[in-house]
């Protein structure tokens, strides 16, 4: 029978899928409609990632059904997935880094002549599967050398190629510039236009009433409901997906800060930093909001030592540390919490408990062996303290989620017991729920008479959680506000560059 073009192209009817008791997915019944972009919200573990991989066909579900373009499907394993038209962009993107792009584009399925793989018909193939996305993409070039944005334009055209008419995009601009960003809503956008059904995975509220046409919420494995773009907004998203309102997501109370902590005088670093100077007291909360490009970055890696300032200060209570190495800092009181934490602040393949020990080794060793004992009751507090979602501290921390992972760098930190805290994107891919805790942990730690200096690219968060407010554009505070006292505008206005400080 020919479906109706009313129909949806998507139908899944009561999926249900469990993990060792525990109910990952519980009778999720979603329509996707044709050429539409649906968004997919929840907090990490609302099910999420476990619908997409039962599209992919990683994982089967326990019961329920799945419906193509009115038909029922089977999706057994991956090949199976693909050649129903269905695929699944993942946040770690699936590339050979050594092959080129067409090769990828073509993975397992290269055209050949006779026994010989045909080049010149890899390289025209590929390069009219990437007209209508990148039609300036060299074919030949090898996948390691093009950006992030360009690699998940190569994974979007391999889903093309397989002629897919459902791609499920899962947290795609977590590594991406703003202008990344923007090229690749355009291409969503285009997707959809072309009748591809598109569902697009975010924590990103902002991006999601950018881009979606309808919202649908998942919490604790069951779909809480769908919306049309226009007929929600950010408050009713939050109450749907954690059970909380929108006033209680950045729990920041009235501060009473003491004398300077952290002082930085005229840190310069060519061409990244000119002559940046601020302050940041005990129990303060400094927030640091900059574009891409702006230097807030180097100025976090300058403040620990992970990168040497040609020139300049920092003073922390009150004793100069001139310019700082990661040790010198590491013993003045800095801790530093890097915004690409699976790169810069853990080791992936390490338990919990040997990340959580990482920042205080020398404290819980003799005669530079460790003392296990002492390292499982510290890592056994911490979990608790923290409320860390893991199975165990002996489990791999890259098995934990984002939220979680975060807390185990944050964790690692506390048992240094730190006076200064540098939080570079503390809440990057993380869900609502988890970062409801970072900011509460955050609020905790001012309380308790810490200075916090909080670097973010999310205006909301800097808007919220900060006492005060510095902008930073081509390498130089441009502005300081007061919480309450600017707007988002005044912010955006004078990190581009249009107030001089």
């Amino acid at each position: 029978m020919t479906p109706s073009p009313d129909d949806p192209r998507l139908r899944l009817s009561g999926i249900a899928k469990a993990f060792g008791g525990i109910q990952a997915v519980r009778g999720v019944s979603l329509d996707v409609r044709r050429g539409e972009i649906l968004a997919l919200c929840g907090e990490n573990g609302a099910g999420k990632s476990t619908l997409a991989k039962i599209l992919a066909g990683e994982i089967a579900p326990d019961a329920g059904t799945i419906a193509l373009d009115g038909q029922p499907i089977h999706l057994p394993d991956p090949a199976s997935a693909h050649r129903m038209g269905i695929a699944v962009i993942y946040q770690e993107l699936n590339y050979v880094p050594t092959l080129t792009v067409a090769e990828n584009v073509l993975l397992g399925r290269l055209p050949h002549r006779g026994p010989i793989v045909d080049w010149d018909a890899v390289n025209r193939e590929a390069r009219a599967i990437l007209a209508p996305l990148a039609p300036h993409l060299d074919p030949r070039l090898p996948v390691a050398a093009l950006p992030v944005a360009e690699r998940q334009v190569v994974e979007i055209a391999r889903a093309l190629s397989l002629d897919a008419r459902v791609i499920v995009m899962d947290e795609p601009t977590a590594a991406l510039s703003q202008q990344e960003v923007h090229r690749l809503f355009a291409l969503v956008r285009h997707l959809a236009s072309t009748g591809v059904s598109v569902i697009y995975i975010s924590h990103r509220l902002d991006e999601v009433f950018s881009l979606a046409d309808r919202i649908a919420v998942l919490r604790d494995g069951a779909l809480v409901d769908v919306w049309a773009v226009n007929q929600t907004n950010r408050a009713e998203l939050v109450r749907a997906m954690v059970g909380r309102s929108v006033e209680e997501l950045y729990p920041r109370r009235e501060s009473t800060p003491g004398e300077p902590m952290l002082e930085v005088r005229d840190l310069s670093r060519v061409g990244k930093l000119v002559d940046v100077s601020f302050s940041v007291r005990t129990g303060e909360i400094v927030g640091v909001f900059g574009l891409l490009g702006s230097g807030a970055d180097v100025l976090v890696k300058a403040l620990f030592g992970a990168v040497r300032a040609d020139r300049g200060e920092v003073i922390v209570g009150g004793r100069s540390l001139g310019l700082p190495t990661p040790g010198r800092a590491r013993r003045a009181g800095i801790a530093l919490v890097p915004g690409e934490r699976k790169e810069e602040g853990l080791v992936l393949g390490m338990s919990v408990r040997e990340n959580l020990s990482l920042s205080t080794l020398s404290a819980i060793s003799e005669w530079g062996f460790i003392k296990q004992r002492t390292e499982r009751t510290h890592a056994v507090e911490m979990v608790r303290a923290l409320q860390v979602r893991t199975p165990g501290i002996e489990v791999p921390v890259g098995r934990l989620s984002g939220g979680n992972q975060q807390k185990v760098v944050l964790g690692r930190w506390l048992q240094a017991r730190p006076r200064v805290f540098v939080l570079e994107e503390p809440t990057r891919g993380i869900d609502v729920g988890a970062k409801v805790e970072v900011y509460r942990l955050m609020e905790n730690l001012a309380e308790e008479g810490a200075a916090i200096l909080l670097v973010s690219s999310e205006l909301p968060e800097i808007l919220s959680m900060s006492d005060r407010i510095l902008t930073i554009a081509d390498g130089r505070l441009t502005a300081e506000f007061r919480r309450g006292a600017v707007t988002q505008e005044e912010v955006l206005d004078s990190a581009i560059g249009g107030a001089a400080a």
